[in-house]
């Protein structure tokens, strides 16, 4: 593991942000482990500190300015600021509708003149971070890059853009029917923000 990642895993194991127990993912997978950004970034140092990390990760990935930082709610939000900070850029966010298709709300827009980059708290399928840069996308934004705090998927996440993440992790993760957890009888809470 490199250095940097060491550092963010000591980020969350001091703050209490590494869980551990039976927990049920944004992704619907299952997994005994859980990275709850959110008590990391409740300080703003480690906000600030993060951001600047991902900020200097994504400009090696991108040619030229980027002009808006966006992220899914509710996971991305502080993350996607502070490197929208760092990077001089704006900074959206976009939300599920009634029907959980990801949009644009709350007067926010785009235009096909931009160069985005869609900044997550964790990835483990990449399925929020991919609808972003689909939204985007489809608006004629150029997607330039992604990126994230946390890679759970070992890499191996595929969101439609070139991506980066201060640490990348291989965490076991089951469907439902094949969580060993499940079997067992232990019942699995739901610690992340889609369904609020």
């Amino acid at each position: 593991m490199s250095p940097q990642a060491e550092f963010i895993l000591s980020l969350f194991r001091s703050t209490g942000a590494y869980l551990t127990g039976h927990f049920r993912l944004t992704s619907g997978l299952h997994s005994s482990e859980y990275l709850q950004c959110a008590l990391v970034l409740q300080y703003p140092a480690h906000a600030e500190r993060l951001g600047q990390m991902l900020a200097e990760e994504l400009k090696a990935l991108v040619a030229g300015p980027v002009n808006v930082v966006a992220s899914p709610a509710l996971g991305g939000l502080i993350i996607g600021h502070e490197v929208a900070r760092a990077l001089n850029a704006r900074f959206i966010f976009m939300e599920r509708d009634s029907s959980g298709k990801m949009t644009l709300r709350r007067g926010f827009s785009v235009t096909s003149s931009e160069t985005a980059v869609v900044v997550e708290d964790v990835i483990t399928t990449g399925g929020s971070t991919r609808d972003v840069v689909n939204v985007l996308a489809a608006a004629g934004v150029r997607v330039a890059a992604a990126g994230s705090i946390v890679d759970r998927s070992g890499g191996e996440a595929s969101v439609g853009t070139p991506r980066v993440s201060l640490a990348t992790l291989k965490v076991v993760a089951y469907t439902p029917e094949e969580c060993p957890l499940c079997a067992q009888g232990v019942p699995a809470v739901k610690p992340g923000s889609r369904h609020i």
